[in-house]
C-alpha cells in the first residue's frame, strides 16, 4: 500500500472508530465505506475494515448485517489475496459482495 493510501486509509479507520466510541453508528459505518474502497485491494486493509463493520453490528445487535460481514471476512480475506474483487463496493451488507461500484471522486486521487 502506497504511503499516501495508507495514510488517508487509517485516517477514515480511525475517525470510524472515534465515531464509534461516540455512539455515532450511522457516521462511523460510513467512514468504515470509504475506508473500504480504498483498502479493498490489501487483505490486512480490507479485513479490518469488515471486521470494524461486524463491530457496529454487533453494537447495534443487527442479525442480518452480522451474517452479512460474517459472509464477507473471509470472502473479502481471498478476494484480496487472490486479487478478485468488486471494485468500488463499499463492503455493506446492504450491497451485493459481487457488484462492482462506481469509486468517488474524492476517493480516486488517493488510488491513482
Amino acid at each position: 500500500m502506497k504511503p499516501q493510501l495508507k495514510k488517508i486509509f487509517y485516517y477514515k479507520m480511525n475517525k470510524a472508530i472515534e465515531q464509534m466510541d461516540l455512539k455515532k453508528f450511522d457516521e462511523a459505518f460510513s467512514s468504515l465505506e470509504e475506508a473500504h474502497v480504498l483498502g479493498q485491494k490489501y487483505v490486512i486493509p480490507h479485513t479490518l475494515s469488515h471486521l470494524y463493520m461486524l463491530k457496529i453490528a454487533i453494537k447495534r445487535r443487527d442479525f442480518p448485517v452480522i451474517l452479512g460481514q460474517l459472509f464477507r471476512i473471509p470472502t473479502g480475506f481471498l478476494g484480496s489475496l487472490v486479487g478478485i474483487l468488486p471494485t468500488g463496493n463499499t463492503g455493506g451488507s446492504n450491497i451485493s459482495p459481487f457488484k462492482r461500484m462506481e469509486i468517488p471522486e474524492y476517493l480516486k486521487k488517493y488510488l491513482s
